[in-house]
């Protein structure tokens, strides 16, 4: 790419102004390094910059997605419903970027075109797309695992005359769907957040779904201030519970050390209808093997199936709606009112399992050999997971290798955090790693924990390049795979194999191992001087 001359001489460049981006600035600068990060949006807040869709928020619990790193942070911040919505965890987003004096070392507006590695200074060459360069002994890939929206090359959409929104890139300004006659693509997550909002407003509201969504309901509500109280009054003892939870949260409820198969059908009945009184991703804790075998999470399954009949009246709208594949092995979705929302008479469901839509025409789709006609099209297909947002980078190692050469099977790491033939490259909440089954702000304070550890190790050795060992990479990909195969998540097809994405390498991404062991295996990993990686 060029000489590094002339570029901006950095520590560490980070890509990406999301929660795993400003933790990085702040810990690096800690540490007395010269970091600074480049984000392609104009404010931080990363996912909850972009994901303003109607109905957007989190869902894991608020005073456990957020923060632990800083005590009088989370003393102070008072969060005002069990689950935020996306505005608020922007505004927290922004007073953490305030509150720790960032920004001066954030460049906003600013997309990253490519990046190789100069072997002559062992350093990182790094230019923007308006020509910008930047030199760095490291650099940080802070872009998140749900960071690059899939958008399906849908045959004649160019040609659709009316509004197009995708969900993860959603306008600023309000979009108004009083009387709009509105079509949503797509049944995963955001729309089960967004169909309830939208229904009431819209004229007429399509819903085109290829799979059945498993939704539980989020009660969500404002928050409870005794609650909060409790946790406030030892929140170090609450993050350190929760960090002994498979999942890195819920250590309010945590699950039933029992199988499904081991107790009567009363009391399995019992079991799962007090989760769903409870809401959330409670449902999974009723039984410690919902995840680990298939019989056990056919039984919750059907509980799930049998309360989708219960909430909707028409039994052809029950029947598209029932979801036939695992639990779980597609994320499980948390929602407010979804299923009761196909109640209403101006919503419709369309099945494109097993006609797909064939193509977009100026005034809304053909699918099936029918046409349906609106006047607004919302997108809620999802992202290219865990991998997309760096394989759509020009990022070279090595001899000119490129990312999209090494991972061309699949996303070859050791720990998620090293890449072999990128020296000094670290990815935060990657594929190797547990994030997608994690708290993802458990997943980025430990990884950039960890990375700050590793710099500062190399720094008192004398060292100059980390990165991982072609053995440890191909022992870490048997590894997770090995993981996922003692789970019920290879079940089906999803983003976790990267299934949604037309000619992606199928290859599962998450550790499903669970977070406790994975982070007790990076401990061990940095005791024994980074043993899997190259230090030199």
């Amino acid at each position: 790419m060029g000489e590094t001359s002339g570029a901006r001489q950095l520590d560490m460049l980070i890509v990406g102004a999301g929660f795993a981006g400003l933790y990085m600035l702040h810990k690096a600068r800690r540490q007395g390094l010269n970091a600074h990060v480049v984000e392609a949006a104009p404010s931080v807040g990363g996912t909850w910059y972009h994901n303003r869709y109607p109905g957007a928020r989190v869902d894991i619990q608020s005073m456990e997605y957020s923060y632990s790193f800083d005590e009088a942070l989370q003393q102070e911040w008072c969060w005002s419903e069990r689950y935020a919505p996306q505005p608020e965890l922007l505004r927290y987003a922004n007073h953490v970027a305030d509150r720790f004096a960032l920004r001066d070392g954030i460049q906003l507006n600013t997309r990253i075109a490519g990046a190789s590695y100069d072997e002559s200074s062992r350093r990182w060459w790094v230019r923007s797309d308006t020509g910008q360069t930047w030199s760095a002994r490291f650099l940080v890939m802070a872009s998140g695992p749900l960071s690059s929206p899939n958008r399906p090359d849908f045959e004649g959409l160019e040609h659709f005359a009316g509004a197009v929104h995708h969900t993860a890139d959603w306008p600023h300004e309000p979009v108004d769907f009083s009387g709009r006659r509105v079509a949503v693509v797509g049944t995963g997550s955001s729309a089960v957040q967004a169909i309830p909002l939208i229904a009431p407003q819209a004229g007429e509201l399509t819903v085109f779904q290829r799979t059945a969504a498993y939704a539980v309901p989020a009660h969500n509500a404002a928050l409870d201030r005794d609650v909060e109280a409790t946790i406030k009054a030892d929140y170090a003892a609450f993050r350190a519970r929760n960090r002994r939870m498979h999942s890195g949260f819920g250590s309010l409820l945590p699950p039933n050390p029992v199988s499904a198969l081991a107790v009567s059908a009363k009391e399995r009945q019992a079991a799962f209808e007090a989760r769903w009184r409870i809401g959330g991703f409670a449902l999974l804790g009723a039984f410690n093997d919902l995840l680990l075998d298939q019989r056990s999470n056919a039984l919750a399954a059907q509980f799930v199936r049998d309360k989708i009949a219960a909430i909707v009246k028409d039994p052809a709208t029950v029947k598209l709606l029932q979801p036939k594949h695992t639990l779980g092995c597609k994320r499980l979705c948390v929602d407010s009112g979804y299923y009761a929302t196909f109640n209403r008479p101006n919503v419709r469901l369309v099945d494109i399992s097993q006609q797909p839509i064939e193509r977009f025409t100026a005034t809304g789709l053909r699918s099936g050999g029918r046409e349906f006609e609106f006047d607004t099209l919302v997108l809620a297909t999802g992202f290219d997971a865990m991998t997309g947002t760096l394989m759509r980078l020009d990022l070279r190692g090595r001899n000119g290798l490129s990312i999209r050469d090494k991972w061309q099977a699949g996303p070859l790491n050791y720990l998620g955090l090293g890449i072999g033939g990128f020296p000094n490259l670290f990815n935060i909440a990657g594929p190797g790693s547990t994030s997608a089954f994690t708290n993802v702000i458990v997943a980025i304070e430990h990884h950039v924990d960890w990375i700050a550890e590793c710099i500062a190790h190399m720094d008192a050795q004398g060292l100059t390049t980390f990165e991982a060992s072609e053995a440890a990479e191909a022992a870490w990909a048997e590894y997770v795979n090995a993981a996922a195969r003692r789970t019920v998540f290879l079940s089906c097809n999803s983003w976790y194999l990267g299934a949604n994405i037309p000619g992606k390498p199928r290859m599962f991404m998450p550790l499903a191992d669970g977070f406790p062991k994975y982070a007790q295996r990076c401990a061990e990993v940095a005791r024994k001087g980074y043993e899997g990686f190259v230090l030199a």
